[in-house]
């Protein structure tokens, strides 16, 4: 008889970048523990000014998330009635409202209401890492499926080990298809007609067509992932933490909604960083060294390389801090 995964997120505290290490037992599954964990992470990161970054990888020696556990999958549904598309988007959007009020487990768990639920609090929890302005990288240190690889569309970068790995959404060849975004981000990433054919056939990608088709970031020697995804955590994560957020929400909603609604995300969006008081602090600096040095300060030599590495454009700030001995990042 198969027993349910009891699944652990380890957490490694590496200063402004977390690392965590995804435990889903001996076959590496993605189970309701899994999802309750990564949940409160994610919060944790999003409310906390000091964490700029999130690594995710994966303790099984060659999988970073095998994909979700099917058992977790198939009592689920076998709560609930055969039903057709109608029928199931009423459940999908009584879900929505039933877990935006919470706390409702020792009364829905054993109900057919109750799988909807865990679905919909997955894709809460992804859409939260999507408006968040903590950077999120999938270190793959081996191959993921399904919700494995859900999960890693869910994320901002996704670096991958090279060599007999594989990632892509399978379900077709057990009679379902992708829940947890898959339709949806990775036809993002690289494209409706690639994304079609790839979930329709259940083929998975090697690292090398990842990386061609742009599902990944990078593909890197296993040994080098995890210091690779927190390298790109690392700078990435330098950025102004409010600016990320609100590029983050423009980019991944506003891309996909008309232009003119893009548009006013964006707007809004903007004026958001535009009246923050970093934002404010920042353009004021540099006005004020524009002033000094007679130059716009990204057209001087050198001082690109410097902002790109730093987060934010160097200017009178610095040079002053500099002189006490200090560096305001």
């Amino acid at each position: 008889m198969t027993h349910e995964v009891r699944g652990n997120i380890e957490i490694e505290d590496r200063g402004a970048v977390l690392v965590a290490r995804i435990d889903g037992g001996p076959l590496g599954l993605f189970g309701n523990d899994i999802a309750e964990r990564l949940e409160a992470l994610v919060d944790r990161a999003d409310n906390d000014p000091n964490i700029r970054a999130v690594v995710f990888t994966g303790t099984h020696p060659e999988r970073f998330v095998s994909h979700a556990e099917v058992r977790w999958l198939q009592e689920g549904g076998a709560k609930v009635p055969s039903v057709n598309v109608k029928g199931a988007s009423t459940l999908a959007r009584t879900a929505k409202g039933v877990n935006a009020v919470g706390g409702l487990k020792a009364v829905l768990g054993k109900t057919p209401l109750w799988p909807a639920v865990q679905l919909e609090r997955v894709h809460q929890t992804f859409l939260k890492m999507n408006r968040s302005g903590v950077i999120f990288v999938a270190a793959l240190n081996g191959s993921a499926l399904g919700l494995g690889a859900e999960f890693s569309w869910a994320n901002d970068l996704r670096v991958m080990a090279d060599g007999d790995y594989f990632i892509g959404q399978p379900e077709i060849l057990l009679g379902i298809m992708p829940g947890g975004g898959g339709t949806q981000r990775l036809t993002r990433l690289i494209g409706t007609h690639k994304s079609l054919v790839a979930i329709l056939e259940g083929k998975p990608f090697t690292p090398a067509e990842g990386l061609a088709n742009g599902a990944v970031d990078d593909v890197v020697p296993q040994d080098q992932v995890l210091e690779r995804a927190i390298e790109l955590a690392k700078h990435f994560g330098s950025r102004p933490k409010g600016s990320v957020a609100a590029i983050k929400r423009s980019v991944y909603f506003g891309g996909s909604a008309s232009l003119e609604e893009g548009l006013h995300i964006e707007r809004a969006e903007f004026l958001t960083t535009a009246l923050s008081k970093i934002g404010q602090e920042l353009m004021l600096d540099y006005m004020a060294t524009t002033e000094a040095d007679g130059e716009l300060p990204l057209y001087r030599p050198g001082v690109f390389d410097t902002a790109l590495q730093a987060g934010t454009v160097p200017g009178l700030r610095n040079r002053s801090n500099s002189n006490k001995g200090t560096v305001n990042r």
